[in-house]
């Protein structure tokens, strides 16, 4: 197994159990203990877990800006889930923005196969590894930001200005009922604000761990959006407040 298997398989085993013991973790993949501490050291450098007396324990801290290339292999299943999901949603010929989230982007891989629809995003991943006589993918362009795999700053928002789209489809690090809908980046941000005011309709993916998590900028209400597409149901507490607010809860 390669190293940043291994790590992958670390991460997961937190994920599930919180933490994680380094004489466990050594065990389960036969290797020493020594290069499961340098796993947990690369992890901890990534933001992902916090190293403690003899293991780690998973971080907690949304506000945490984890690179693209982290992201996209954690929960992998539910994201593609949720990304199952949304596509029930989509009709042929609709015109979409998506964002640089590791879960748009599983929910476009979907679509490669599956519909002829246009795409907008400043997802460079997306522009990098997906293509497809079925879809119609436009660039934002803008100033390529490496850790998130995005393009950021004025341009895309220009862009995206250009458009009237039937969708936003977009992902976020956290919602709360008083702080609203949040993410880790500001130009990030930014930009999804952009992509709800051209778009006729709005969905957020998000998996059961963003609720009610804190992360660095708000960005939307929950008045600004119309379906919310998530893994398990959520609490009746979030069920009635989202029915209060009219968004339609997929899950």
């Amino acid at each position: 197994m390669l190293a940043i298997e291994r790590r992958q398989k670390i991460i997961e085993i937190i994920q599930k159990d919180k933490r994680a013991l380094v004489s466990d973790l050594s065990k389960r993949f036969n290797v020493t203990e020594e290069t499961i501490r340098r796993d947990l050291e690369k992890l901890e450098k990534e933001g992902i877990v916090t190293r403690t007396y003899g293991g780690a324990i998973l971080n907690q801290h949304t506000n945490v800006d984890l690179p693209f290339a982290t992201r996209k292999d954690i929960n992998i299943p539910i994201k593609q889930e949720i990304a199952k999901k949304a596509i029930n949603y989509i009709d042929e010929r609709d015109s979409l923005f998506v964002d640089s989230s590791s879960t748009c982007f599983e929910l476009v891989k979907l679509l490669e196969n599956n519909r002829i629809v246009t795409v907008i995003t400043n997802s460079a991943k997306i522009l990098n590894e997906i293509s497809s006589d079925s879809l119609h993918i436009i660039s934002t362009g803008g100033t390529l930001r490496p850790y998130s795999s995005s393009l950021v700053g004025s341009i895309p928002q220009e862009t995206v200005k250009k458009y009237n789209t039937d969708w936003a489809i977009l992902s976020c690090k956290g919602i709360d009922m008083n702080r609203g809908i949040m993410d880790s980046n500001e130009l990030d941000a930014e930009l999804k604000k952009v992509m709800v005011q051209q778009a006729s309709k709005t969905m957020m993916l998000v998996d059961h761990t963003k609720f009610d998590k804190v992360a660095f900028t708000s960005f939307l209400d929950f008045q600004q959006i119309d379906y919310l597409v998530t893994d398990k149901k959520p609490s009746d507490e979030w069920i009635k407040f989202l029915h209060e607010q009219n968004v339609t809860v997929i899950y």
